[in-house]
């Protein structure tokens, strides 16, 4: 019963969630902006805008990454450009890199006409029959996600990057998913489907 308590008494004293300092994060982020852009918005469509995103996700995504190089992806996420960009990071790194990224503003994007009503049915509805669940479900009707279950923001996000995640979730290429859900999903997806998505997410806001 005494250790139940002193257990008790340390979790209740201790910080639940440790913070980054955004003004930090813009003085660590000058080698990010290459590829994400210097306020966030990236200028190439093969790399995701961090402007606005969760900062657990965003830690959880830095800490992933870091992890993968450090195990030569055996663990975490890898890729061979970000896993050697987090590899260097420090926890407060990491911390301050998403301060600064989840106070800059999004910039709106627009999704193609041809893809909006077949995208929408999709992104709101999944597809029963085939068991695949609905986008909003997780993501929310807006793309926003959900801070605290650590789904992402992936309103207005590029459609190329946004294609390629979900073509590696549906190989098993990408792995760090909670409990494979992206992957359970991205699996029912077809090649079409994934396409139609892309495009409709850069439209949502």
């Amino acid at each position: 019963m005494k250790k139940l308590c002193t257990m008790l008494c340390l979790l209740f004293t201790l910080p639940v969630f440790a913070t980054g300092n955004a003004e930090a994060g813009k003085e660590k982020s000058t080698s990010c902006a290459a590829c994400h852009g210097a306020d966030g918005n990236s200028a190439v469509d093969m790399y995701p805008s961090l402007a606005g995103q969760h900062q657990k996700y965003l830690i959880k995504q830095l800490q992933e990454f870091r992890l993968g190089s450090r195990t030569g992806g055996e663990e975490g996420r890898y890729d061979p450009v970000m896993s050697g960009m987090a590899a260097p990071l420090s926890d407060q790194d990491i911390l301050d890199l998403a301060a600064f990224y989840n106070e800059q503003k999004p910039k709106p994007g627009s999704a193609p006409e041809n893809v909006i009503e077949k995208g929408h049915k999709l992104y709101i509805g999944g597809d029963v029959e085939r068991g695949l669940t609905a986008c909003a479900a997780c993501h929310g009707p807006r793309g926003d996600g959900m801070s605290l279950a650590n789904f992402p923001d992936i309103s207005g996000q590029h459609a190329t990057y946004i294609k390629k995640q979900l073509e590696d979730f549906r190989a098993g290429k990408r792995q760090n998913d909670m409990n494979g859900m992206m992957r359970d999903v991205a699996k029912r997806l077809t090649d079409e489907e994934i396409e139609i998505l892309s495009k409709y997410l850069v439209g949502l806001y």
